[in-house]
């Protein structure tokens, strides 16, 4: 997984002025956008409530796709 020079998965920008939250409809205070792993280069508007969700489950995708499988072993 690709991470950003401060070892996070997003980048995290302002939001340009009068813009709005993709979620909720309310005022946007920044973009964020994903780097790496299956959600590379998504990117959107949010307030920061909704923001910080985005932010939780890019992180939880991420960090489901670089756990190793579980291992099964053969008790016998």
């Amino acid at each position: 997984m690709s991470m950003n020079e401060f070892l996070r998965p997003i980048s995290v920008d302002s939001a340009p002025r009068g813009s709005r939250c993709e979620w909720c409809g309310e005022p946007a205070e920044q973009q964020l956008t994903a780097i790496g792993g299956s959600h590379h280069n998504e990117s959107g508007l949010f307030c920061r409530p909704c923001g910080e969700q985005f932010s939780l489950a890019v992180i939880a995708n991420s960090v489901r796709m670089t756990a190793p499988p579980e291992t099964k072993f053969d008790s016998r």
